[in-house]
């Protein structure tokens, strides 16, 4: 097994999870196969109970966990699937040490910092490494992202465990990737400075740079990347610039250009292999048509829907069609805002805050048949809607929300549940899919699994006359629905699972590729009238 090691410097966000992810496709492009691993230093156990609007997107991995949206990135750069194991936290790692103290594993010891929880970091990195497979294939290479940057508190037993483990590991199975900013002073030159501090505080904890990739609105010049060289003590070829690029799906090959290849084979002693081009061309395919989606949101940060973005870029790039997205808040947003876009998106969520406005955005895209595509909270609104206009239930609303005709009830199994964390109904569940809807027409198979995250369903009791006024539930799960479509409109399609943790850049979701067609069939017909 071989280690990256990824860490970062002078300021988070610089996009650490997009640079180790993209070092992963460029070795998944040579053949190698890759998993990946995130640490997150706060002391939560997951990051199910952390607030999206500051932490950005809660992603659901197949087996249920709930972690840091870096690994939705490592699974759609890598078409892979990981486990609740390859993010790391603080709070399990502690969690972890602490039970095994009360256990009396450590009986006669006094429990520190080092050795035992910087043993239980490595314990944990290499067990779930060596425990990776693809399709059958171990992996040969983990990417380790290290979050937050170098000098924060939280993050110093795990710089300690990676350098223990570059001392214990043989030369080339560990190599150590930073990732600075290089920032532009009011005279619009770039300052190395920073990235010079960084790596003193990085060397400063035992840590040296096998190679800095220099984060920057253009790209680094010459003289600019001898300095780097020269302060930081790293080969010239090893400094790396990574210009902001116009697509993240483009970064490994912006990489590639600026021989991030060579240097990331070398340090781990790989063999120089040819290279499977197929990604390049997907990601840099032109554009023949463009469609603007209408994306009713409450949280007012774009992290928040990331893999909805993405599912909806993968969509797009295999129908030629760029797909712009409007974004309207549900509080504020006009009936003239949906008439000026092409489909209508509605998210998941959490809270009553914004429902009115997702409730009105679903009855326009019903009547005015506008292609429609709803997502877990956007599933149940659809059914609340279709219950208040079409059934006249006027109440209608879910439990979530209080009072009324509860066509949204809570899982039955979610009625005692009292802690908060990993509690929902989450990761992958099978789904039959009824014959002769729009529903088998895009999945094209009669079983289906998706993953989900929720805690209300739709209502046994009122299936029935939901079915009679026309609704239909083409994807089921037991007894529980899972899809819902309407007959006779151009596109009216809403899951109670999340379709996009599942898409890929070379594999789009079914349902968000139907939607973007149908949003294209849509603007040619208005464009016609």
């Amino acid at each position: 097994m071989k280690y990256i090691f990824v860490t970062g410097g002078v300021m988070s966000g610089l996009g650490k999870g997009i640079t180790a992810a993209s070092m992963g496709r460029i070795l998944k492009n040579r053949g190698y196969q890759v998993t990946a691993i995130k640490i997150d230093p706060y002391l939560n156990i997951d990051a199910g109970t952390m607030n999206p609007a500051q932490h950005g997107e809660v992603f659901v991995l197949n087996d249920g966990g709930e972690v840091d949206l870096d690994l939705g990135n490592y699974e759609r750069f890598l078409d892979i699937e990981l486990t609740r194991s390859h993010n790391i936290t603080t709070g399990k790692i502690y969690r972890s040490v602490i039970e095994k103290e009360r256990r009396g594993d450590f009986l006669g010891s006094t429990v520190q910092i080092i050795p035992h929880i910087t043993d239980e970091i490595k314990s944990c990195i290499t067990r779930t490494a060596e425990a990776f497979e693809n399709n059958g294939h171990k992996a040969e290479v983990c990417l380790v992202e290290v979050g937050g940057t170098v000098g924060d508190i939280e993050s110093m037993p795990f710089l300690e465990a990676v350098r223990q483990m570059r001392g214990e590991f043989p030369q080339h199975d560990t190599s150590l990737v930073h990732v600075t900013l290089v920032p532009a002073d009011t005279m619009g030159d770039l300052k190395t400075k920073p990235t010079q501090h960084s790596v003193k505080a990085l060397r400063e904890l035992g840590l040296r740079p096998d190679m800095i990739v220099c984060r920057s609105d253009r790209v680094l010049p010459v003289h600019s990347r001898k300095k780097i060289s020269e302060f930081c003590d790293v080969p010239l070829n090893a400094v790396i610039s990574a210009a902001d690029a116009p697509d993240i799906y483009q970064v490994p090959m912006e990489l590639e250009k600026e021989g991030a290849a060579n240097v990331i084979l070398d340090l781990l002693g790989l063999e120089k292999r040819g290279v499977d081009t197929e990604w390049y061309r997907t990601v840099t395919a032109e554009y023949t048509s463009r469609v603007t989606i209408g994306l009713i949101t409450k949280y007012g940060v774009e992290d928040v829907y990331l893999s909805i973005k993405e599912a909806l870029k993968h969509a797009g790039r295999a129908l030629s069609t760029e797909v712009q997205i409007r974004w309207l808040d549900a509080e504020t947003y006009n009936a003239e805002d949906l008439s000026e876009v092409d489909g209508v998106l509605i998210p998941g969520g959490f809270g009553m805050r914004g429902i009115p406005g997702k409730i009105r955005a679903i009855q326009y895209a019903r009547e005015h048949q506008i292609p429609f595509l709803g997502i877990c909270l956007g599933f149940q609104m659809a059914v609340v809607e279709y219950a208040r206009d079409v059934l006249s239930y006027q109440d209608a609303i879910s439990e979530e929300f209080g009072p009324g005709t509860h066509v949204i009830a809570i899982l039955p199994e979610q009625e005692e549940v009292i802690n908060l964390g990993g509690t929902m109904r989450l990761g992958g569940y099978p789904i039959e899919v009824a014959p002769e809807t729009m529903a088998l027409d895009l999945y094209g198979s009669g079983e289906i699994t998706e993953r989900h995250r929720h805690r209300y369903e739709v209502n046994p009791d009122y299936i029935g006359a939901l079915e009679t006024a026309g609704l239909v539930f083409s994807g089921k799960n037991g007894n529980r629905m899972e899809i819902l479509e309407l007959p006779g409109h151009p596109f009216f399609f809403a899951t109670q699972f999340h379709p996009e943790f599942r898409s890929r850049p070379t594999r789009p979701s079914p349902p968000y590729l139907g939607f973007v067609n149908a949003c294209r069939e849509n603007k040619n017909r208005r464009n016609q009238r």
